[in-house]
This record gives C-alpha cells, sequence and structure tokens, in this order.
C-alpha cells in the first residue's frame, strides 16, 4: 500500500522452513500468543466494529475518532509480527480462533465425521433490513468447510469453489447451528456440503469441493 510503514507482515518461507508450502506445520498450538487478555482485546475489536456499522458521527466526533485510531495503530506498529506468529486465527481458545476477519463461532464437536458449530452474526455483519450479508454467511462457510476438510484427510485443503445456495433469511445477533461434513473424496478432491439453520428453519447451505495441498503447495 502506498505510504504504508515497511511491516514485515508476510515473511515468506524458504525451501527448509517448516512453513514452506504457506501454511502452518506445526499443528501444536499454543493459546498463550497475545496473553490471556488478547480475547477482550478481540472482543472489544468486535464491539468497535459493530458501532461503526451502525454510528453516524458528527465531524467533531469523527475527527476524534481517527485521532484515537492513529494513536492505537501506532502502538501495534509495536508489536507487529508475521502470520507465522500471529496469535490471531491459532488461539483456539476464542470464538473463531481469534480471527477477527470471521463471524464469531464456536466448535462444539469436531472431527472425520464433520464439524458442529455455533456461529452469532453481528451487527457488523449487517447486510440490510435486519439480516445477515450473505457474503458473511459464504466466509463462515468456508472457513469450517475447510476445517471439515482438513480433520477428514488430516492436513490441509484449499477451496476449488463454494456454492452458498440461499433458503431463508439468517438473523444477526442469534446463535444459529452451521454443520459442515465431507460428504466423498476423490484422491484429493474433498466434496464438502454444508448447513446453516436458526432452530429448524434452514438459512443456508453450501456445496464445495477442497483439494488437499501436495506437501511443499502453497
Amino acid at each position: 500500500m502506498k505510504g504504508a510503514p515497511d511491516q514485515q507482515w508476510n515473511v515468506p518461507a524458504g525451501e527448509n522452513s517448516q512453513h514452506e508450502g504457506g501454511f502452518r506445520a506445526d499443528l501444536a498450538v499454543t493459546t498463550e500468543r497475545g496473553g490471556p487478555t488478547y480475547g477482550e482485546m478481540i472482543e472489544q475489536v468486535r464491539l468497535f466494529m459493530d458501532k461503526v456499522r451502525y454510528a453516524s458521527p458528527t465531524p467533531a466526533l469523527a475527527d476524534e475518532v481517527i485521532e484515537d485510531l492513529k494513536k492505537l495503530n501506532a502502538k501495534l506498529d509495536t508489536m507487529l509480527v508475521d502470520e507465522w506468529t500471529s496469535p490471531s486465527g491459532t488461539r483456539i481458545d476464542l470464538p473463531s480462533r481469534g480471527n477477527i476477519t470471521l463471524p464469531p463461532y464456536e466448535i462444539r464437536d469436531g472431527g472425520p465425521d464433520g464439524v458442529d458449530a455455533t456461529v452469532t452474526f453481528r451487527p457488523f455483519h449487517l447486510g440490510g433490513n435486519g439480516v445477515a450479508h450473505g457474503g458473511h454467511v459464504a466466509i463462515a462457510f468456508d472457513d469450517l468447510g475447510g476445517m471439515a476438510a482438513a480433520l477428514k484427510l488430516g492436513g490441509v485443503a484449499r477451496t476449488g469453489y463454494l456454492t452458498v445456495n440461499y433458503r431463508s433469511l439468517t438473523p444477526l445477533q442469534k446463535p444459529l447451528a452451521l454443520r459442515t461434513w465431507v460428504e466423498r473424496f476423490e484422491g484429493r478432491k474433498y466434496f464438502v456440503r454444508g448447513t446453516l439453520h436458526d432452530g429448524d428453519r434452514l438459512c443456508a447451505e453450501m456445496d464445495a469441493l477442497f483439494i488437499a495441498l501436495k506437501p511443499g503447495q502453497a
């Protein structure tokens, strides 16, 4: 990005790196990265995103918020690490592993037979008329579909395609049941299905293909 500080956010893996291939090879992920209050920090960020989605600030308040955010960004600039050591996406003790790019979900059960999760779309995920944006529904399916494929094959897979059929409106601020499972696989191709329910009502369903990576593939 033009004008952005020189940050080492994306350190490439070398030929002999455990991360050669673009994914974490070490599955023994620690829950200590970021410290004991990292989850609360993430929650406050999510809450801020919720507020911004609905806020209509005065110019004076917008200027004040901008200055506050600049100060916070400057503080975080002193703590940036590469993706291999960032706690975001690896804190399995937190909703969505501490990843703010995902709608917050909690895993109820997961294994080779599939993944059962509870997901809550927040005010930030508003699409219109009080319900969730379909793109955020797709993101949740993509992440948990990939998890189902990974648990089935015992490795990492990339999304080949992902189709979401929206059957009814997806509510905000309500725990919903999301399930993904591998329906069948052919070699490296894992065909994954998924459903999103509000009680007995089907909100959306997914049909996807995930491709198991070969050693060294990104």
